[in-house]
């Protein structure tokens, strides 16, 4: 199925369903996981040594998230995204964020501006030393949705997240396409340090398109196969 290890919870104080959960998110999202592969409960019971309580729990929760499906005669197996569903999604998404980066312009606070900073820092330091991005990327989100000071739209954006997570991990695994991600996150912290709400809009908007097109691309290539 895949690496064990990868999904075998470890003792620390979170709890175990959350671990299993966690685990099973981060494997479909780093496509360790592949869509249309089947989840058979008894063999992750023994992959990952938990309960199948547990396991029923974490695919339930996955299953809400859209990140796993259940097929007639075939199971719980990891959903895939078509490429319509992509540029569908893509749509929202570059709505949701141009509107982010023109309120996180208006509303954040000094320190929110700062943590925005630190987090392009961080993802100028992987891509020197051509590490994933995808994690650092995701907590540059998490500080611009948390500091344009608009709960709903922070609704709305969490309950597309783990599909937006995949799309990210595949349009992040083309060539070249990490460079480009830093580069436009650099124009949109300028935008925002320049206090141009208008230009944080415009540069969201444009880094979300680009990431469209290469995700699209690669699902359209993979469905032609």
């Amino acid at each position: 199925m895949t690496n064990s290890s990868v999904l075998r919870v470890e003792r620390n104080p979170a709890p175990i369903r959350a671990q299993v959960l966690g685990n099973l998110r981060q494997a479909i999202v780093d496509r360790q996981l592949k869509p249309g592969q089947r989840l058979i409960e008894r063999e992750l019971v023994e992959l990952i040594g938990v309960s199948r309580t547990s396991i029923r729990e974490a695919l339930r929760e996955l299953a809400a998230e859209g990140l796993v499906t259940s097929i007639p005669n075939k199971g719980t197996v990891v959903a895939s995204v078509t490429a319509e569903e992509a540029r569908q999604l893509y749509q929202v998404r570059s709505a949701l964020e141009g509107l982010a980066g023109r309120l996180f312009t208006e509303n954040a606070s000094p320190a929110q501006r700062n943590a925005l900073v630190k987090m392009l820092h961080r993802m100028e330091r992987a891509a020197e030393k051509d590490a994933p991005l995808r994690s650092v990327k995701d907590q540059f989100y998490q500080v611009l949705f948390e500091g344009c000071g608009n709960e709903a739209l922070r609704d709305v954006v969490a309950g597309l997240h783990a599909r937006i997570s995949v799309l990210r991990s595949l349009s992040l695994s083309v060539p070249g396409r990490p460079a480009q991600t830093v580069a436009e996150m650099r124009t949109i912290v300028g935008a925002i340090l320049a206090a141009d709400a208008e230009a944080a809009e415009r540069a969201c908007i444009r880094h979300v398109e680009n990431a469209g097109r290469i995700a699209i691309a690669a699902l359209v290539e993979q469905e032609s196969k």
